[in-house]
């Protein structure tokens, strides 16, 4: 048997690539620096894969930005735009695709989220006439680094299929039509990867979704060239995020030698793959979550591991992480100031490494409950642990009605009842919550945090910089405000750390995109509001200003989806929890009188199931638990919501279901083609697609806000367009900040002069 995982975090334990890469986009280092300090990072994680006992080390899981755009650069997928400026260097194309170059006028490429995680990836687009070509030997290149530093490696590349099928088609091209084109790269890849090492992982996740019936048909013949150019050289065809179902019937038919299963998001399907894959080729089971921070229960894994090996004996066997540990914290013994009861529950990347390698001496030993010793007492530990339950929230939820899910009339009537009391112009313009957050704002709330700066300082400071984005938001000329958030260090840590259930790491990041960071809190027990979060700082602001101001919550959805969440309770039963502490703190808000309030759900279409018949129950419970958020409020209290880097087709039945007043979306690097859905949908409430894309330093000009706002009126009646940007600006410049929304407004007004005209 060997041990292994599907991938590594690329951050570092103390995020030393976000700091390497911000520090090179910024001047500050040579490409030279930068190198040095990538090669220095993918020793240290090769070094902790091997000295945790397992078999092989993964390359090429390391990437600069992302592991599509890493594959669209091997495979020269470059859109013709970013040709079209000189470039120095090949990393600053890579960077420019990711980033966009605002000296250029170049947009960034879309981004969205990977499957059903907050990673977010860089989607290739395929053009007409694309001539595609082997540009980039990265993972040869690292793989024969690994070789040469001592390292037994195994390469890791996207599979073709997945990355097709991730793809963008521009100008009406079928990006299925560059399939050949792309085999003939992957062949040479492979072929070089074949002299280097015994075996090559190509990641084919969408093999745990409902795939078109061309791809299953195209199968066969894509992995017939490639297992060609492997030679002897056995390809892993690695799923995971779900179940193969319906789909292992051809997927055991494949040329491939070994196959990878995820045993935790795709629970049950061992019996299944056992029957129907072939006893002469090599299985790996995902025994561990690669997902979350929680030991693995070390008897149910071994259990399923001794089950394989009955069937078909240890030689013909691997065990590993359910996917690419990228999205687990890096090192659990970096969190000193943990509470040691919860500490001994969780394990993150380096420790599951070790877990893993002491998984497999268990299937292997005779003694299990010796050599599973410490593990097992864990487990027990935290089962038994009165900290992780509440019997008074059990329940509160038990106590929910139908009628707490409702709004007391519908959106038509609401809508009259909140201009009587707004009076807002035709296309408002408002954020989407957060202003830059400036290296002073940090200081002053890490010093708080640390005793450093007294209460009366703290909140003095605050209370200046919200007025100040206040009067800074009356100059620009927005219509509806918000305080800024500066005394928020991430939209969900903020509410996590004063509620009940929750506990934070020092260390405990993962990657979003590129150099972005979060620190996911952890949900370990029942959660609870034990007092107002936000009102004193939003009545704060909105005595500042006479025009309407927002009031800023993260809805329960996303608080789940962006928290390292309890297994130990099913999700939506901690989804309720978190939507009556949020209804409370809405209903507060309401009181002090805020009449306008934001809970966003950016994470709604992240929690999808990949599974088409899995998806009503998820939307069924996640829908109802928004609407448990706002249900019972007035008539005159307008509500948004917000959702970012999705694909809103699939749920924008159920967005409507959530009787939103407005609902605002990423829709700038798409070009407002993400308002589709809503125009096929026919979507009934107000809308505001975002015309600034902040995930680039880009400053979109006058103009293009305007053609946007413009596509966008073929879409949505006028009476019901707001303007906004994309997201939050929590993580921009105030130059770009102030031009970008100077821009939108003066956009917006050209707009308003248009209907009169």
């Amino acid at each position: 048997m060997k041990a292994h995982i599907l991938g590594f975090p690329r951050i570092g334990t103390h995020r030393e690539l976000k700091h390497t890469l911000e520090a090179y986009w910024s001047g500050s280092i040579p490409l030279k620096t930068l190198h040095l300090r990538a090669t220095k990072l993918r020793q240290q994680h090769w070094e902790i894969q091997q000295d945790s006992g397992l078999d092989t080390v993964a390359t090429g899981d390391f990437s600069l930005y992302d592991h599509m755009l890493d594959t669209a650069f091997m495979l020269g997928v470059i859109p013709p735009r970013f040709h079209s400026v000189p470039s120095s260097c090949p990393e600053n194309l890579y960077f420019r695709m990711a980033r966009g170059d605002a000296d250029y006028g170049l947009s960034a490429m879309e981004m969205t989220k990977w499957f059903d995680t907050n990673y977010h990836y860089i989607v290739p687009e395929f053009t007409q006439g694309m001539e595609l070509k082997y540009f980039s030997s990265k993972l040869v290149d690292e793989t024969r680094e690994a070789i040469s530093n001592g390292f037994s490696p195994k390469p890791v590349l996207v599979g073709p299929l997945t990355f097709l099928q991730l793809s963008k088609e521009m100008d009406d091209c079928n990006r299925w039509d560059y399939l050949d084109a792309m085999l003939g790269i992957y062949e040479t890849v492979i072929s070089e990867l074949a002299q280097l090492t015994d075996c090559i992982q190509l990641d084919e996740p969408v093999l745990c979704t409902d795939l078109p019936d061309e791809v299953q048909a195209l199968a066969p013949q894509v992995y017939e060239q490639l297992k060609n150019a492997a030679g002897k050289s056995d390809l892993m065809l690695a799923t995971y995020f779900g179940k193969l179902e319906d789909n292992l019937e051809w997927v055991a038919k494949l040329p491939v030698d070994v196959l990878h299963i995820d045993l935790v998001h795709g629970s049950g399907q061992l019996q299944h793959v056992l029957k129907n894959w072939p006893k002469e080729k090599q299985l790996s089971l995902g025994v561990l979550n690669g997902r979350n921070i929680w030991k693995t229960n070390g008897i149910k894994a071994t259990q399923l591991m001794r089950n394989a090996i009955e069937n078909r004996g240890e030689e013909n066997l691997w065990v590993g992480s359910s996917c690419s540990l990228l999205h687990s914290p890096v090192d659990l013994q970096q969190e000193t100031d943990l509470d040691p009861e919860l500490r001994n529950w969780m394990a993150f990347a380096i420790q599951k490494c070790e877990e893993i390698s002491l998984l497999k001496t268990a299937a292997l030993g005779s003694d299990i409950d010796q050599i599973l010793q410490e593990n097992i007492k864990a487990i027990r530990d935290r089962k038994s642990s009165p900290r992780t339950r509440n019997p008074s929230i059990r329940q509160r939820t038990e106590n929910i009605t139908s009628a707490m899910l409702n709004r007391r009339t519908l959106f038509s009537i609401r809508k009259k009842e909140q201009q009587k009391r707004l009076n807002l112009p035709n296309f408002p313009t408002t954020t989407i919550g957060s202003f830059p957050q400036t290296n002073e704002i940090r200081r002053i709330r890490s010093a708080f945090r640390t005793g450093k700066c007294s209460d009366v300082d703290y909140q003095e400071f605050m209370r200046k910089e919200i007025l100040d984005v206040i009067r800074t938001q009356e100059e620009i000329g927005l219509d509806v405000l918000v305080h800024g958030e500066a005394e928020r260090n991430d939209m969900v840590e903020y509410f996590g750390q004063q509620l009940d259930g929750f506990c934070f790491t020092q260390n405990g990041w993962v990657q979003s995109y590129g150099s972005r960071c979060v620190k996911p809190p952890v949900i370990y027990g029942d959660v609870s509001r034990p007092a107002p979060m936000t009102v004193e700082w939003i009545t704060y602001a909105q005595d500042q200003t006479d025009k309407p101001l927002k009031g800023m919550l993260t809805g329960p959805v996303t608080i789940l989806c962006w928290s390292f969440v309890r297994d130990d309770l099913p999700r939506n039963e901690v989804c309720q929890q978190l939507a009556l502490a949020i209804r409370d703190e809405v209903q507060d808000l309401e009181a002090a009188g805020i009449n306008i309030i934001q809970i966003d759900e950016a994470a709604l279409r992240e929690g999808l199931p990949l599974r088409t018949a899995d998806r009503q129950d998820y939307l069924n419970w996640a829908v109802n638990c928004f609407r448990l958020t706002v249900g019972g409020v007035k008539d005159s209290t307008q509500i948004h919501t917000h959702m970012c880097y999705s694909e809103f087709n699939a749920i924008a039945s159920a967005i409507a279901a959530m009787d939103a007043d407005v609902v605002s979306i990423e829709a700038s690097r798409s070009g407002m083609e993400l308002l589709d859905a809503f125009k096929d949908f026919e979507y009934p409430n107000d809308i505001g697609p975002g015309v600034w894309d902040i995930h680039s330093p880009r400053i979109p000009s006058e103009e293009e806000i305007f053609n946007l706002l413009q596509k966008a009126r073929k879409v949505i009646p006028d009476d019901r367009l707001w303007v906004n940007p994309d997201c939050g600006l929590k993580t921009r410049a105030w130059p770009e900040t102030l031009a970008s929304l100077y821009n939108m407004v003066a956009a917006t007004l050209r707009l308003r002069l248009d209907l009169l005209s």
